[in-house]
């Protein structure tokens, strides 16, 4: 683990996560890209462990006002997670937000469809479940995906990202069984800061990625924005 480090791009971030989790042993592994900059990242992973790419999807529940404050994730099907602090300090309470988790639980509905199309989804029972993002910044969203998914009884849940706020592993922690960050910077401010190109994924790449490397059998070579 580093300290300070900015990536090319996802695929170089990916790529030096591969690294790093190839340095364990894993059982009947599959890798879980977190949508969606979370999937080219994600399948850099599934290709150095030969390991199928699957997508999980939660979506960030903003402060009214401000959305890009998350004060809250849900998934397709799992249940909220709140930062009650934030929640406490903005004098808002779960009814309060009620309208906006059922606009986003919609829309992680329409993109795990959009996503997962014809494939069958990846059995992850029994199995060690990887969830990869680009980053960490307040963790949120990845513990709700991390919540739902500990309902599919994987052998171990485990999430990875190339880069993580400090602050944010240990509530991840009480999610995870394990949190793996190639970099740790001290001064994180977003987590694409620490990327020299941070281009949105679109839905499109996200799909292409799944149905190509899904089987676990192929190489990301990365590129393609």
């Amino acid at each position: 683990m580093t300290t300070e480090r900015v990536y090319a791009d996802r695929s170089a971030g990916g790529l030096a996560l591969a690294e790093l989790v190839r340095e364990r042993s894993w059982v009947d592994p599959v890798v879980l890209g977190l949508a969606r900059g979370g999937v080219p990242v994600a399948a850099e992973v599934a290709s150095a462990l030969h390991a199928p790419l699957g997508v999980a999807v939660s979506r960030k529940i903003g402060s009214p006002g401000h959305p890009e404050f998350g004060i809250g994730a849900v998934t397709p099907h799992g249940p909220v997670v709140w930062d009650e602090r934030s929640l406490d300090l903005l004098g808002l309470t779960h009814d309060d937000l009620e309208p906006v988790v059922e606009r986003e639980r919609r829309e992680a509905l329409r993109r795990l469809d959009l996503y997962q199309g014809d494939r069958e989804p990846e059995r992850l029972e029994g199995r060690d479940v990887i969830v990869v993002d680009d980053g960490l910044a307040t963790g949120v969203t990845a513990r709700a995906a991390l919540r739902s998914l500990r309902e599919s009884r994987p052998r171990t849940l485990v999430f990875a990202a190339p880069v993580c706020a400090p602050q944010a592993i240990p509530a991840l922690r009480e999610e995870a069984d394990s949190v793996l960050c190639v970099s740790e910077p001290p001064f994180f401010q977003a987590v694409g800061q620490w990327y020299s190109d941070f281009s949105q994924v679109d839905d499109d790449e996200v799909v292409a990625l799944l149905d190509r490397y899904a089987g676990g059998t192929d190489r990301y070579s990365g590129g393609g924005r």
